[in-house]
């Protein structure tokens, strides 16, 4: 649909956010944003929506989370994030069970969370792809934005606690890294056999999965909550030469000048390219930040660690990680972070610009720009006053929410 909204104070997430001006979307994507009004001739053919005493920014992003692979309402059946039988399983593909139908989907579409990573649990050192998907849409192939954008990782208590308490490995942190290099290893013996004997080479989905991690061009997020456990993460992805987000990094803070050291060297474009030593951090996503400390890894949990890695200049998300905080109230995460002393613009792109970053997909979400998606609030009021309400959600170019 064509859509014209005027009048409106827009959270562009760019250098220049009018405090009066227009948004003109075609054919799912953002065709004109300025000062002032449209002019007439662009706007030819347009549906109107005066927002007039409103906000319009861009829809909401959670870049980790597990929407529609962990269903709301359901147990064992429902829960289909986490293969616990096997710790390296790179070939697992999250849209495989993606649940559409999930309420929470819905949910997330009305609040104004437009699209989504979600995918594979951290039971596995190595769990699968993450997808991005919009919200909204009657298959999974309707809500796909991208089908694997990332290869999901994780270090620390989760994947030793479920292996080791049945006397598997891996039991301990050392024993997660060794699978984790083994995987890599294998995979580079596997693109090595391709290359010199390709008839000789049978066909082994684990590691054809691992090869565009490989390569730089599949991101890898690595969850990681203890700083331990983040030096490790940062250890083996520099070996490989991966690109990589840290994912949660809740003792993060306790070692931000060395996470801001590492960025600075380590965020070039001949960076993440499969070469070692060469590995690439592309941001942080940290969260979930309203919950207990309900395992010893997050004991140190603080509500004041997105604004103390934010100093660093390091690109910071914000998520829900969904169901463990329901998708809906990640823009009251974001502001408890603000109450904590995270500048307000930037955890508005933590949940918008930085999150699309941390996604892989800055170049077309996050942003109200030509040639961005259309996925766009009008809120009643500040993203961040409680209060406030989506009184239009658009996704794709698709009206999906007004609120009468």
């Amino acid at each position: 649909m064509k859509l014209l909204i005027e009048n409106a104070k827009l959270l562009t997430m760019t250098p220049d956010s009018p405090e009066r001006g227009y948004l003109l979307v075609d054919d799912g994507i953002i065709q004109q944003v300025g000062h002032g009004s449209c002019p007439a001739d662009a706007a030819n053919g347009a549906q109107y929506f005066d927002a007039f005493g409103r906000v319009v920014m861009p829809g909401m992003i959670d870049a980790h989370c597990h929407l529609g692979v962990f269903n709301s309402g359901l147990r064992w059946e429902g829960h289909d994030g986490n293969e616990l039988t096997d710790p390296i399983t790179p070939d697992l593909n999250a849209v495989d069970s993606i649940f559409p139908d999930d309420v929470a989907v819905g949910e997330a579409a009305r609040f104004g969370i437009t699209s989504v990573m979600t995918g594979p649990g951290s039971g596995n050192v190595i769990g699968g792809t993450f997808a991005h998907i919009h919200t909204h849409g009657r298959t999974v192939e309707d809500m796909l934005i991208r089908e694997k954008p990332a290869m999901k990782a994780a270090f620390g208590e989760n994947p030793k606690s479920v292996y080791g308490q049945s006397e598997k490995s891996p039991a301990t942190r050392m024993s997660s890294a060794a699978h984790f290099r083994r995987a890599l290893d294998e995979a580079l013996w596997y693109k090595k056999q391709k290359e010199t004997k390709p008839d000789e080479t049978k066909p082994e989905a684990k590691w054809e999965a691992l090869l565009p991690v490989l390569t730089g061009e599949r991101l890898i997020k690595i969850h990681a909550h203890r700083m331990d456990d983040i030096l490790t993460a940062m250890r083996l992805a520099d070996a490989y030469g991966l690109r990589f987000t840290l994912d949660h990094c809740t003792e993060g803070y306790l070692i931000a000048d060395i996470l801001k050291r590492y960025y600075e060297t380590h965020r070039g474009d001949e960076f993440g390219k499969g070469e070692p030593g060469k590995g690439k951090l592309v941001g942080i996503i940290t969260g979930p930040l309203m919950t207990d400390r309900s395992k010893p890894e997050v004991n140190r949990q603080s509500i004041k660690n997105p604004a103390l890695l934010a100093e660093t200049g390091i690109p910071v998300a914000i998520a829900t990680d969904h169901p463990v905080i329901p998708i809906e109230y990640l823009p009251v995460t974001a502001a408890m972070a603000i109450r904590a002393g995270m500048p307000e613009y930037l955890a508005l792109a933590a949940i918008t610009s930085n999150a699309a970053l941390c996604s892989d997909a800055g170049e077309t979400h996050g942003r109200l720009a030509h040639g961005y998606a259309a996925d766009i609030l009008v809120l009643s009021g500040d993203p961040f006053d409680f209060r406030t309400t989506p009184d239009l959600v658009m996704i794709g170019g698709e009206m999906v929410y007004e609120r009468r």
